[in-house]
């Protein structure tokens, strides 16, 4: 795992990662501060009770809680939002380390959306089943790197994965690497939850994986490859 992540890493002042990150870190801010915003205006004016201070208690801790929420989710959220601009830092990856491997199949760009649309969701339903366990301490911090590490190892995998394999090798070598990609998600999901550091997860990961993947793959029987 550790060469892996440094190799990522000396390519992160690569101009195409620039690019990418700059893009996912805005379009995630914007999306935040959209979904916020609903959230806020729902809460401003919609009335529970008939009481007013019962009604401003629950505002106030309905935004604490969207607060929490957002920032718990803020690293699968940038890994969905990222997604649809990965595909340029897997090029340029491979491109520098791996260039004796021929053309990726080419992912349409509707796949890509749907793909991103039912992580979000995924993402969502799975932090909001366990929103309640986010507020026990210890247990907050084991039962965040458990979902969102099996969340972000996969999702990563197979934006790497479906483009060098089929739908058979794709399942076949995930259900082969299934720990190896665990903890490379937990790995992602701890590096999300540094200040600052956790900006240059999306296109650091998309690296990580891409070396992951390279090694991983190579026991795959030819009849799963495409």
């Amino acid at each position: 795992m550790i060469r892996p992540l440094m190799r990522a890493v000396g390519q992160l002042p690569d101009p195409t990662f620039t690019r990418v990150l700059i893009t996912a870190i805005l379009s995630s801010i914007t999306l935040f501060a959209l979904l916020l915003g609903g959230f806020g205006w729902v809460l401003a004016n919609t009335t529970l009770f008939e009481t007013g201070w019962l009604d401003t208690s629950v505002s106030l801790l309905g935004g604490v809680a969207a607060l929490a929420l957002s920032w718990l989710m803020f690293p699968a959220v940038m890994v969905a939002v990222s997604s649809l601009m990965l595909e340029s830092i897997v090029v340029a990856v491979e491109r520098r380390h791996y260039p004796h491997l021929g053309p990726a199949h080419e992912i349409p760009l509707w796949r890509s959306i749907l793909e991103s649309l039912r992580f979000l969701g995924l993402v969502l339903v799975l932090n909001l089943a366990a929103l309640p366990l986010y507020f026990v301490p210890v247990v907050n911090l084991i039962v965040y790197f458990l979902v969102n590490g099996y969340l972000i190892g996969r999702e990563y995998y197979e934006l790497v994965a479906v483009r060098r394999l089929n739908a058979a090798g794709v399942r076949y070598l995930r259900a082969q690497a299934k720990v190896r990609l665990f903890a490379a998600g937990i790995i992602i999901a701890f590096i999300s939850t540094l200040p600052i550091v956790n900006l240059v997860v999306p296109v650091l990961a998309a690296a990580f994986m891409v070396h992951i993947f390279e090694d991983i793959r190579r026991d795959l029987p030819p009849e799963a490859a495409a």
